[in-house]
């Protein structure tokens, strides 16, 4: 069976087996039909298979009569700016974010620079299958514009959200991670305008990964050896996109992605209350420093789709998700590692104490994910499974099963982009957290068995 995963929020694949040209071209046409053949910005992430995709994906689009604007490798979050910087029809991005070095994939975005929304997702979704893209004449074939700055409508929104002399003045040492990503692009520039003293491991953004690609605990021991052995403020790590970030602090300490989220909301809220969005598999810090400022909390389906909708129905300050994924509204709907860095070098700067005296400041959990294979059509059972052997938890549901209570939750429910039944627990204590994700990973296997 190809190996291919086609929703609301784009096209993965692995290339030669789920992502061949073909369908590449059919994504492209449809995606471009969808936009009325008007202007599409284009760009890729770094990985060794991009320009085979992207090549593909030109012909498509051009096919359909789009005007091209041609980014070259840059992050997810760029090219969320660009759409809007150059009121752009929408656009597009080649990646296949955290997935492995064999995947592949597009990620489309609407004319207001966001991932699409579940209408028009749904809607690109039918054009695909209907193969009812509609073709220009060859004398209006489109055309190809390379973009010679695509950072810099990108780098300055980010540089207009904090006070850059502050931290200047402090003059962090700063070790970034960009595993060859897209996030070499950027994010080293962004550092040396910040004056920091930068580090970079992986910089050149051409998909030779030097490490598995999600910015997990266990995939980033060596980021945490060169900060302490460097002495640094704090280590970023990226994904390949560059739109999710994970932190360690600066005795080494990996403190993970779900507080990328938390520190950032910790130094916007304290400035500009407001309402805060994260997804329903986020951890609870997020919600405790909301309720700290005083500020509305809302929780949202699992998705960057279903975030960016919530945050646009309560007019959020500020959403994400806890994978690292920081959305601030005032650079784009989409999620941000390049945002949440400078918030974190802000909030180093504003506080003048070490990053570790801020992280050891908030509310403690200890949150564990696991993940097990499980067709979708027996994800039902698993969640029946859990509802009954947990009949006295809080039950929520739509983005598969959420049991809370008073001190700790669990969730399951299939990946939007793996095939992947994914398992989330939090507790106050990791003993507690563990079992409970343990546990529930069992009940989740004999129930799908």
């Amino acid at each position: 069976m190809a190996q291919r995963i086609l929703s609301i929020s784009g096209l993965r694949g692995v290339i030669g087996d789920g992502l061949e040209p073909g369908y590449l071209v059919e994504f492209a046409t449809a995606f471009g039909t969808l936009m009325g053949g008007g202007t599409v910005v284009l760009s890729r992430d770094g990985r060794a298979t991009g320009n085979f995709v992207k090549n593909a994906v030109l012909a498509g689009l051009q096919a359909v009569g789009c005007h091209v604007l041609d980014a070259g490798i840059a992050s997810t979050p760029t090219a969320g700016v660009l759409v809007k910087h150059h009121s752009a029809a929408g656009g597009l991005q080649i990646t296949a974010s955290h997935n492995p070095v064999q995947w592949n994939g597009l990620k489309p975005f609407s004319p207001q620079g966001s991932v699409f929304d579940e209408a028009t997702g749904q809607k690109l979704l039918e054009l695909l299958e209907s193969k009812s893209a509609t073709f220009a004449s060859w004398d209006r074939i489109g055309t190809v514009t390379t973009l010679a700055d695509p950072g810099g409508p990108h780098l300055n929104r980010v540089l207009g959200l904090i006070d850059v002399p502050a931290i200047q003045r402090r003059r962090l040492k700063v070790v970034l991670d960009c595993n060859h990503g897209s996030g070499g692009v950027l994010g080293p520039v962004l550092l040396e305008h910040l004056g920091c003293d930068v580090h970079i491991l992986g910089g050149q953004p051409d998909g030779q990964f030097e490490h598995v690609p999600e910015p997990l605990k266990e995939n980033l021991e060596g980021l945490c050896e060169v900060v302490q052995r460097l002495g640094a403020d704090v280590g970023f790590a990226q994904d390949p996109d560059a739109d999710r970030l994970a932190i360690v602090d600066n005795t080494g300490r990996f403190i993970g992605e779900e507080l990328t989220l938390a520190l950032c909301a910790d130094y916007v809220l304290a400035r500009t209350p407001g309402p805060v969005v994260v997804n329903g598999s986020t951890s609870r810090v997020s919600a405790d420093i909301a309720a700290k400022y005083g500020c509305s909390f809302y929780r949202s389906y699992v998705g960057e789709a279903h975030v960016v909708a919530k945050m646009r129905a309560v007019n959020a300050i500020i959403g994400g998700e806890g994978n690292g994924g920081l959305i601030e509204p005032k650079v784009g709907y989409v999620r941000d590692s390049f945002a949440s860095m400078a918030y974190v070098l802000a909030g180093i700067a504003s506080r003048g104490d070490e990053l570790a005296t801020w992280v050891d400041e908030l509310p403690r959990y200890t949150i564990i994910k696991d993940k097990l294979i499980c067709p979708r059509e027996r994800v039902g059972a698993a969640c029946a499974a859990l509802r009954q052997q947990y009949s006295t938890a809080t039950v929520s549901e739509g983005d598969g099963l959420r049991l809370d209570w008073s001190d700790r939750w669990v969730q399951v429910r299939a990946s939007n982009t793996e095939p992947i039944l994914r398992v989330i627990s939090e507790a106050p204590d990791s003993d507690t957290a563990i079992g409970l994700c343990a546990e529930a990973i069992a009940l989740v296997k004999d129930a799908v068995a």
